[in-house]
């Protein structure tokens, strides 16, 4: 609570004394515990990010083509999988023991690349197949994430609490991809893999440690699969939202399939300055995290979600800009990063704590299976495209492309009631 708020009195505590108190979520001992395992997988999440394509550049030698294939083939299950996922949790529960086996499983998944080339065996072939494993298994990790997360928060903390996770996500964007280039340049990127696979354990060790009240499941009866596809569409709020975030998934993840093969090859950046670089620059997700309840509470969430929207794609147009020489280039990648890095977490914590207020509890895993199909069913469109583009018009113009693509998702927003949307909005009926 605000010490300016009228209804705190003259006595309200003393910023200095405030500042010294846990957030009121981390209070909360199983919601505790469930932050310190993402933080910790997100950690090596974000290692993984910089060494699984390095090792198809590195190790394997992979085209501007076949990178593209890669980051398809972990986003493909998003499509295939997500809208079956959630009315399988919906009607099964037990989200808890659904999102401990998939943490073990990506484990087990990941751990086979190092061991692989330990052994002279690893193809990319191997590397397809172990990455679209690992996607199936983050479909049914996400789809129960959402019902597990208002199972351990109530209502009033929700952004709090989505700030808390997000700033963890932001964290690892400083120390994850740095931790990813140092033990890519000091051993290999397929060895920098073992990160993240016993990032995994500590997450499913710390959700055994937790037993949530998850709410009450549902039998499954006519139109039960498609009921979170009706829902999002019959939602002026979450069809913008899903519309806008689709289109800036769509552009981004054309960029990232070949942001490091860029970096790498046409920028001459080394592995390690990389990490450096981009974990720098991700200082600014940090900052991000911290913020957006600030500025949600003064402008309102739905500005602050629109203002993210924007401030995420944008400064990424420094990317292709970049030039001139080492210094230079590094100052243009510490600068979109940092920027970039802002815009996503008031994009994604404001757009997050909006779906969680407003999507009734019976429907969640549906609704986030549903969305799923079509904003990450569109990222691994968009690595395809990225990799086709990028081999046939060059790396550089198909950055332009798609840094400009993602700004042109914020118009999906602009007609909606999102731009009215000072509070979080009640939960629907």
């Amino acid at each position: 609570m605000n010490p300016t708020d009228p209804t705190t009195g003259a006595a309200a505590a003393p910023a200095p004394q405030r500042l010294l108190r846990l957030p009121e979520a981390l209070r909360l001992r199983d919601f505790r515990r469930f932050w310190v395992g993402e933080s910790v997988s997100l950690l090596g999440d974000q290692a993984t990010q910089i060494a699984l394509p390095l090792v198809g550049v590195l190790a394997l030698h992979a085209s501007a083509a076949q990178m593209g294939y890669l980051g398809a083939a972990l986003l493909l299950p998003n499509l295939l999988f997500s809208l079956h996922a959630g009315a399988w949790v919906d009607r099964r529960g037990r989200r808890r023991e659904t999102m401990i086996f998939t943490a073990l499983g990506r484990a087990v998944a990941l751990a086979s690349i190092p061991v692989a080339y330990a052994l002279g065996a690893l193809t990319l072939a191997q590397l397809y197949l172990a990455s679209f494993l690992i996607g199936t298994l983050s479909v049914l990790f996400y789809v129960s994430y959402t019902t597990l997360f208002v199972s351990l928060v109530p209502r009033e903390q929700y952004l709090e609490a989505s700030s808390l996770l997000n700033g963890s996500r932001a964290f690892s964007y400083v120390a994850g991809p740095s931790l990813g280039g140092l033990l890519v340049q000091v051993f290999s990127a397929p060895v920098a893999l073992i990160v993240d696979a016993l990032s995994f354990v500590v997450s499913a060790l710390t959700m055994h440690s937790i037993r949530p009240q998850e709410p009450p499941t549902e039998e499954a009866g006519p139109g039960h699969v498609k009921a979170g596809m009706r829902y999002i569409w019959g939602s002026p709020i979450v069809r913008a939202k899903l519309l806008s975030t689709a289109t800036i998934n769509f552009f981004n993840f054309a960029f990232w399939a070949l942001f490091i093969l860029y970096a790498t090859r046409e920028l001459g950046v080394r592995p390690g300055v990389l990490g450096l670089v981009l974990g720098a620059g991700a200082v600014g997700g940090v900052l991000g995290s911290l913020v957006t309840g600030r500025l949600s509470r003064r402008f309102g969430v739905g500005p602050v979600l629109i203002m993210g929207s924007a401030l995420f794609p944008a400064p990424l147009l420094l990317v292709p800009l970049a030039g001139g020489g080492d210094w230079p280039i590094y100052a243009c990648l510490f600068a979109a990063e940092f920027g970039s890095g802002f815009g996503v977490m008031l994009l994604d914590i404001s757009a997050n704590a909006i779906t969680t207020a407003l999507v009734p509890d019976r429907l969640r895993a549906r609704v986030s299976g549903a969305y799923m199909v079509l904003n990450y069913g569109v990222r691994p469109l968009g690595a395809l495209a990225g990799g086709v583009l990028g081999s046939w018009i060059g790396l550089r113009p198909t950055l332009w492309i798609a840094t400009v693509g993602a700004l042109a998702g914020v118009l999906f927003l602009l007609p909606s009631p999102i731009p009215r949307l000072r509070e979080l909005p009640e939960a629907d009926e």
